[in-house]
């Protein structure tokens, strides 16, 4: 009867210490489980999962160099864009300044034309009593071939005024005799010899006289020429 409760007794233990060794093994198993994986889920390898370093720092380094060369492309175009803006504001004023130049000439040539088209407003009629002058001169001749110097001095007279009154309006008469002649001033009727060599190339007579009009010749004088 105590031989059988003894064996009993062991048994009970041996029982117990099995299902002790069974908890800890559960345990242990537990404790090694990966919460984050499902069950039936290949673990996650953490070496795939995080990249290389050198794969990261090649990433980087390409990102930057794009980076560098789209701010390259972006400076060199706003510098081109800056260029051709000051190129066209180079031209632009150019094309102001001789517009400019050339509106100021023209300016200028209008009322030069404008001054010289007033002082030589009245040229047609002062060519018209040209003629009268030189019959006056003729006439002024004769008087005083004749002798007839009552006349001579009141005909002087009337003369004297028409040819101041002419003057005043800018007529002024072209020296002619013994200058060297001018083919800008004189017209050439004839040539005849020089009577000596200081004579040649001067004017030896007056035929007609010859008139300016504000500096303007409106008649030459018709000469002859020592040759």
């Amino acid at each position: 009867m105590l031989v059988a409760e003894i064996r009993k007794n062991s048994k009970n233990k041996y029982i117990m210490s099995e299902k002790q060794n069974v908890n800890n093994q559960d345990a242990t198993t537990n404790g090694s489980v990966n919460p984050d994986v499902e069950v039936g889920q290949e673990p996650v390898n953490e070496e795939t999962k995080q990249e290389s370093p050198t794969e990261s720092e090649e990433t980087k380094g390409d990102n930057v160099s794009e980076k560098r060369l789209k701010r390259f492309k972006l400076r060199h175009a706003h510098e081109k864009a800056m260029e051709e803006a000051k190129a066209k504001v180079a031209e632009i004023t150019d094309k102001y300044l001789r517009l400019q130049a050339e509106f100021d000439n023209f300016r200028k040539r209008t009322a030069k034309e404008k001054l010289d088209l007033t002082a030589t407003a009245s040229e047609n009629v002062i060519k018209d009593i040209l003629p009268v002058l030189d019959d006056f001169e003729r006439a002024l001749q004769n008087m005083e071939k004749n002798g007839n110097e009552a006349d001579m001095q009141g005909v002087t007279l009337i003369f004297n005024k028409l040819k101041d009154t002419l003057k005043k309006k800018g007529l002024e008469e072209i020296v002619a005799m013994d200058a060297d002649f001018n083919t800008d001033e004189h017209e050439a009727l004839t040539l005849i010899p020089a009577p000596d060599e200081s004579k040649k190339g001067k004017v030896l007579d007056v035929i007609q006289k010859g008139y300016k009009l504000n500096g303007k010749v409106i008649r030459f004088a018709r000469v002859v020429v020592g040759n």
